[in-house]
């Protein structure tokens, strides 16, 4: 049986009774779209499984370090990874739940065995960031000269702000005035 898919035991299905699970996930690449992250080591994974009286919930976490490109800069970064590992099983003969919509629990199948893979790829997509950064302030690329303002600077910025600067006094009528001599500048319009 793969390690991902638990095998509950009888004892288990007695109420109140719970036992903790233990293993790896080997998960070299994992598609977070758009992201990708890559993971060079297994990640750990530990959940405890209690028994509700009509249901086993699952839950625990999986941890690991994760590498992905960062959103601004594009360099690879490292994150760590802990996941939030659940689930809510009800038992083969227990009741429908009032309290819960159908897509918050499974039923438990007959040969009682969880798969935690999709539970464990749920926690992983739920813990890694929207929009991964390297670090808060990352500077990210000169949309101009594609430089990584993190190692490196760049005039780009500069020339933009001139040549906005030079649109907006072509666009401006009075743009020729601006450099209009009016004499010593003590008389007023009426020459006094």
């Amino acid at each position: 049986m793969s390690a991902l898919r638990i095998e509950i035991p009888d004892r288990l299905l007695a109420p109140a009774e719970c036992e903790t699970f233990t293993g790896t996930i080997d998960l070299p690449e994992f598609d977070a779209k758009p992201d990708t992250y890559r993971f060079a080591d297994p990640l750990a994974w530990s959940v405890t499984v209690s028994n509700t009286g009509d249901a086993l919930v699952v839950d625990g976490h999986v941890k690991g370090v994760g590498t992905t490109s960062c959103a601004r800069c594009l360099d690879d970064f490292d994150l760590d990874i802990d996941g939030h590992v659940e689930g809510y099983y009800l038992l083969p003969e227990a009741e429908e739940p009032e309290d819960r919509d159908e897509d918050d629990y499974d039923r438990l199948s007959e040969d009682h065995v969880i798969d935690l893979e999709p539970l464990i790829e749920a926690a992983i997509l739920v813990d890694v960031p929207l929009v991964p950064l390297c670090r808060e302030d990352c500077k990210g690329l000169c949309p101009d000269c594609g430089a990584n303002l993190n190692r490196e600077t760049c005039d780009c910025a500069a020339k933009r702000a001139q040549e906005r600067a030079s649109f907006e006094d072509a666009a401006n009528p009075f743009a020729v005035l601006k450099d209009l001599d009016f004499g010593d500048g003590g008389e007023d319009v009426q020459g006094r």
